[in-house]
Order: C-alpha cells, then structure tokens, then sequence
C-alpha cells in the first residue's frame, strides 16, 4: 500500500529543488489536529560518512507516553544529491521516505533532527516529509538555521520564541533540560507551534535532545560504525 500522499523525483537541479519547496510549502498546516495526543511517536535522524559519502537513516518507533522502543527502521545509501544549504531533504529526504514506505503502519507523530518550518523556504525536512505523507511532524534541532529569538531562561522549560524579520512566528528555542544550551523547534506538518514545543519538552525525558530523536542519533551513529568496520576488515587469504 502507497502510504505517501504526494510523490515527486528527488534528483532534481538547483532551480527545480528550489520551486518544488515553494510549491509544497502551500501544502504546509500548521494547526494542532483532534486525534492527540499520539499513540506512538517515532524519531528519526541521518548519519554521513564524508569520506565514502554515505548516509545512514533510522526511524525508531515508540509508544506514547512511556517511550517503550516498538519498531525500529533503517536504510542506508550512497549520497546522491549534494550538500547545499537549504536542500538538505533532496540529499536525506530519500531514505527517510523509503523507511516510512516500507513501514507496516505509519507513526503518529514523527521528531526528525533537522528543522520543520523554520527554514529559508518554509520547508525543512519535517515539513517536507510531513506534507509527502500527510503525516504529523517536528523539527527539533541542534542549532538555528534562520530567524531571531532571545535566549530562553535557565530553568527546564523556559522558551523564547523563534521570529522571522518580519515577525513571523516559525517556533520555539526551548531549553530541555536547566542551564544546558536550548534546542529549536519549529512545527513541521499538522501541529501548531505551541504543541510541537510543549511535545519536544515532554519528550525530553533526561537529556537535552527528545528521547525519539537521542535514541534514532545513536542508532544511526551505530549503522555508520559497523558498516566501516566490515569495510575496512581485512579479508583473510585461504
């Protein structure tokens, strides 16, 4: 069964990737949804070997709200789209698709290390995949990409928002965890700004990064090793 709603080619040049992310943008609802809260929460996240250009994916499933692993999903590829900023999802977007194809039932919200709307074009990987699969979705990442905001306070749980130069609201700088540097999350797909960063909070557990997405770093972190550790083993003559 075709779980992804819209499909599009992924290899794409620089003026056509860029009109694709403007088109799909219009796609984009940020609104909070009436089946909440999820039943299962997914993470996902992409690992790159520069030196044999490769990618590794995971997608790891969890009941919610007890964060008890259920699924776990992986795929990794040589890197066929190159890295240029702001078209990161035409490079990652691939195996992440992939995953959920290939998935026996899509998540109910999905956490992806990378950003949702706060994105030059309104379209980060959460947004991106989240319009493909007409599938709930978060950014929640590491560092900005674009607009300003005012550091959050200390304590766990303080926020600040994220602001467009226009004023625009495209998420949240939350701080996860009390005096440890914050995290930026912006709505990817079928959540408001509001319950995408109260939800990144609840599932920030114990560490700065949301439980789904810690887990689905250190899994692809994992792929990458042994991958390059059967690579590199040397082969025994007979």
């Amino acid at each position: 069964m075709n779980k992804q709603v819209i499909t599009h080619p992924w290899q794409l040049s620089y003026g056509e990737a860029v009109a694709l992310q403007q088109q799909l943008r219009e796609q984009v609802i940020v609104a909070d949804q009436d089946n909440w809260p999820p039943e299962t929460v997914a993470g996902a996240d992409i690992s790159y070997d520069r030196r044999h250009n490769m990618l590794f994916a995971a997608m790891l499933v969890f009941s919610y709200p007890d964060l008890t692993l259920m699924a776990v999903e992986q795929q990794s590829a040589v890197a066929a789209f190159p890295y240029i900023p702001g078209l990161l999802t035409f490079r990652e977007g691939p195996l992440l698709a992939e995953i959920l194809q290939r998935c026996s039932r899509l998540p109910d919200l999905l956490v992806c290390d990378g950003q949702g709307i706060a994105h030059p074009r309104g379209l980060g990987l959460a947004a991106h995949i989240g319009v493909l699969f007409d599938l709930p979705t978060i950014g929640c990442a590491k560092s900005r990409l674009m607009g300003e905001y005012r550091m959050p306070g200390l304590e766990k749980g303080a926020m600040s928002p994220l602001l467009e130069e226009s004023g625009q609201l495209l998420g949240m700088v939350v701080r996860t965890r009390k005096q440890v540097k914050p995290v930026f999350v912006s709505p990817g797909h079928l959540i408001s700004v509001d319950q995408a960063a109260k939800m990144v909070l609840k599932l920030s557990t114990r560490y700065r990064l949301p439980e789904v997405t810690r887990q689905a770093h250190h899994h692809v972190n994992r792929m990458r090793q042994k991958w390059l550790a059967e690579r590199e083993r040397p082969v025994s003559s007979a």
